[in-house]
């Protein structure tokens, strides 16, 4: 069986690898990825250094790492990945995503002003979107880019969809989905969801010269503050404290017991013991495998973001899109830059508190030292969140929802729509992703892509999975990130 499953794996070939062609398209390098390399004073990557780089990862050689020429003392954050492998599923070279937005494009423009204004909007709770002020105007800013593809409601942002995914069940009840909320019995050991966020107001890289520092590796930035009164997530800066301390697949496994403890019921109609009279689950179909094979699919996820992240695309972060507007706003260099984005009024506000157009960063560090696209938050969530949604029931309502209080130091009973088990779980992933985005330090595509590309790890290790098993089983059967229905059986059709 090990034989035949390598041989359908070595079947599906090479596959086109596109990109956005902005590495070839800009001599420059100015929508390229370039932390920790060496800068010049606008934040320019010294094209020595990038080629430097790209020798390295032509070769795959520590040598030649080791001579990548940086401006810093942080290093690389693990290139050398992508050249590793892995042995379930395919290799992290047989997958593909779409091209990332180029400098110059309408997508990415939209995708910068949201940006801004989720920087804008880090301390203000989710449940006050509807009527503070400063989220309307976010929501009628974004409304008027042409190819904003964040969710919309009549064609339009509102309150109501504003910063969320692109999933059905992102836009059904609470910003925060359930698996981030509702205290978790991991064996006998209840878990309360609360954590300690940053303190709000904190705001890092708004300067020339702090930007330009951390995009040299100059450091990792200042130390950040914590609050001292432990809450429940209610904001996206709260969210983006969860994901800078996480680890791959930690959400998905109080997930998991989330819904082990909810008994048989919450069991994927697929599941064979579910309607067997004589035997019932553990180690196939019931609780440990389950936790094996999301946790498993942890890894593989992480190999094909960083094959896409150091070989394929290379993309810039956000924080490097904003140092270009902010060079071009202040005449110091002229950059193709969509007109769309030098009109947003958040590029105003952000200004005028702080004097530039610099996107303020949650963390002081800004971004990792690896490029953005595909986000590996993302990637690891949407595989991991596949294998959830495979082993359990996606229609199972989820009893007595809740929602955190304004000042998330309590947990209030949500009374609006029935929560799914499905949606909450795509709501889960969207969150993790767009969380990476309310620090600043990922765009949307980053995100919804990574969760896609995820999925595709998943489905591969879910027929690895499906040929293992001896039980009369007929496939797992869920709903993907875009709404169609799939069955995964051994086979690779």
């Amino acid at each position: 069986m090990r034989t035949a499953r390598a041989d359908l794996y070595r079947q599906l070939g090479e596959v086109e690898q596109p990109t956005n062609g902005d590495e070839e398209r800009y001599p420059n390098k100015i929508n390229s990825f370039s932390k920790t390399l060496l800068h010049n004073a606008m934040g320019e990557v010294s094209l020595q250094a990038y080629q430097s780089m790209l020798r390295a990862l032509q070769s795959g050689k520590k040598e030649d790492f080791d001579a990548v020429v940086r401006g810093g003392n942080v290093r690389l954050k693990n290139p050398m990945a992508a050249f590793s492998w892995q042995y379930m599923g395919a290799d992290q070279c047989q997958y593909a995503i779409r091209p990332a937005p180029r400098f110059d494009s309408a997508e990415q423009a939209g995708e910068m002003a949201e940006l801004y204004w989720q920087a804008i909007l880090r301390d203000v709770p989710f449940a006050e979107y509807d009527s503070n002020p400063l989220a309307n105007q976010a929501a009628q800013d974004l409304s008027r880019f042409r190819d904003f593809r964040g969710p919309k409601a009549s064609g339009r942002v509102t309150a109501a969809t504003l910063f969320r995914g692109n999933t059905v069940g992102d836009v059904v009840g609470p910003y925060v989905s359930q698996f981030l909320l509702q205290p978790v019995l991991i064996g006998s050991q209840l878990f309360d969801q609360k954590q300690r966020s940053l303190t709000p107001g904190q705001e890092f890289m708004t300067s020339e010269g702090s930007w330009l520092e951390i995009q040299m590796g100059i450091g990792k930035g200042a130390g950040v503050t914590l609050e001292d009164t432990p809450r429940y997530i209610r904001t996206g800066r709260d969210l983006a404290q969860y994901v800078h301390l996480d680890y791959s697949y930690s959400p998905y496994y109080t997930a998991a017991w989330l819904l082990m403890n909810l008994g048989d019921m919450a069991l994927s109609e697929d599941n064979p013991y579910v309607w067997s009279k004589s035997q019932d689950h553990f180690v196939t179909f019931g609780g440990p495998d389950a936790l094996e094979f999301t946790s498993r699919a942890a890894k593989p996820a992480f190999h094909a973001a960083w094959w896409q992240k150091w070989m394929v695309h290379r993309r810039a972060r956000p924080e490097v899109f904003a140092g270009r507007i902010h060079y071009h706003m202040t005449t110091r260099a002229l950059y193709p830059l969509p007109e769309e984005i030098l009109n947003s009024a958040a590029l105003d506000i952000v200004n005028r508190k702080y004097g530039t157009w610099l996107l303020p960063q949650a963390y002081s560090e800004g971004s990792p030292a690896h490029s953005a696209y595909p986000s590996g938050h993302s990637t690891v969530a949407g595989a991991c969140v596949t294998m959830l949604k495979a082993f359990f029931r996606e229609s199972y309502v989820i009893p007595n929802p809740v929602v955190a209080s304004p000042d998330g130091k309590e947990l209030l009973p949500w009374k609006g729509a029935d929560l799914t088990v499905g949606n909450e779980l795509d709501k889960l992933a969207s969150n993790i992703a767009l969380a990476r985005d309310f620090a600043g330090i990922h765009w949307r595509t980053d995100g919804w892509e990574g969760m896609k590309l995820g999925e595709a790890v998943a489905i591969n290790i879910l027929r690895d999975i499906a040929a293992s098993y001896v039980e009369d089983f007929g496939g797992f059967s869920f709903t993907r990130f875009d709404g169609t229905r799939i069955t995964v059986t051994a086979n690779m059709s």
